[in-house]
């Protein structure tokens, strides 16, 4: 009779075990799907409200690199004295001014994008200490004639950047 009673005691057993495991797979299932529609919804919600804030942060980079094309620099700062060195740290001053004044913007940008904002200011500056050590610069005059020769040959380091700026804004979509 024992061994009738343990043969009786599994065949209640198996289907329980086997219902016990399909529902705790089923719950499992249910648990993970429930916790990915959460972070989608998040997620969802997150693009939203931050989407907003990433395009007014290409806005103000894309406004940077017009600030700082050599071109328009020159002409939104005149020089104060003859003095070419004077003039090349007022310059200098200005575009790492409105560097500073964006460098909040970087969290809202991707690392790529960053790198050649970054890069296309340092050329400028580059640019404009290149052509204030030329022998023929002797003047803030002479400076900013020189500096706009060099803008006509070849393009200024923040359209290249604007370029990259562009490009992502438009993958975004």
């Amino acid at each position: 009779m024992d061994s009738d009673r343990i043969i009786d005691l599994f065949m209640f057993a198996i289907p329980t075990l086997i219902t016990g495991l399909i529902a705790y797979y089923f719950f499992k299932e249910h648990t993970k799907n429930e916790d990915g529609r959460r972070r989608f919804l998040l997620h969802k919600d997150m693009q939203v409200n931050t989407m907003p804030l990433r395009l007014q942060a290409y806005e103000r980079m894309a406004l940077f690199l017009e600030r700082i094309t050599p071109s328009k620099l020159l002409i939104r700062i005149s020089p104060n004295s003859s003095n070419k060195e004077d003039y090349e740290a007022l310059i200098i001053a200005a575009i790492e001014q409105e560097f500073d004044h964006n460098l909040s913007q970087q969290i809202y940008l991707s690392d790529d994008c960053w790198n050649i904002i970054t890069a296309a200011k340092n050329a400028t500056i580059q640019l404009i200490r290149k052509a204030s050590l030329l022998e023929k610069t002797d003047t803030s005059n002479k400076l900013r004639e020189v500096i706009l020769t060099e803008m006509m040959e070849k393009r200024a380091p923040s359209d290249a950047a604007l370029s990259f700026i562009k490009q992502e804004v438009s993958d975004m979509w």
